[in-house]
């Protein structure tokens, strides 16, 4: 078993940027693949993005392509999101999420691929 906790949200003015980790301890960190999806009020929670347990491969949702950046650091059993660009629809609960994984290479970005789950970290974005 895996656990997760978020830090680094915070308040940011549109086109300012944030940069969120997800710090994980328990089992070996480097077994799982990792994702960050959100959740806005009164919406359902949705996939942001995913990297496989190497690092090397990565998978954007389309409202974020470009302006986001999943990067992990298997040494520090930690993920990040580097988020520039923000916008407000951006405004959201970020929820770090993990799954072991059976293959080095596999991503996953649905929500019920994955088994472990962090508390979240609030991002608001003013416009």
């Amino acid at each position: 078993q895996v656990q997760l906790v978020e830090s680094g949200g915070g308040l940011v003015q549109g086109g300012g940027s944030l940069r969120l980790s997800c710090a994980a301890s328990g089992r070996a960190f480097s077994e799982y693949a990792m994702g960050w999806f959100r959740q806005a009020p009164g919406k359902e929670r949705e996939f942001v993005s995913t990297i496989s347990r190497s690092g090397v491969r990565t998978y954007y949702a389309d409202s974020v392509k470009g302006r986001f950046t999943i990067s992990r650091d298997n040494a520090k059993n930690t993920v990040y999101l580097q988020m520039n660009s923000l916008k407000p629809e951006d405004t959201a609960v970020y929820y770090c999420a993990g799954r072991a994984s059976a293959y080095s290479e596999s991503y996953y970005y649905r929500t019920q691929d994955y088994a472990y789950w962090g508390q979240g970290t609030q991002v608001t974005v003013s416009s």
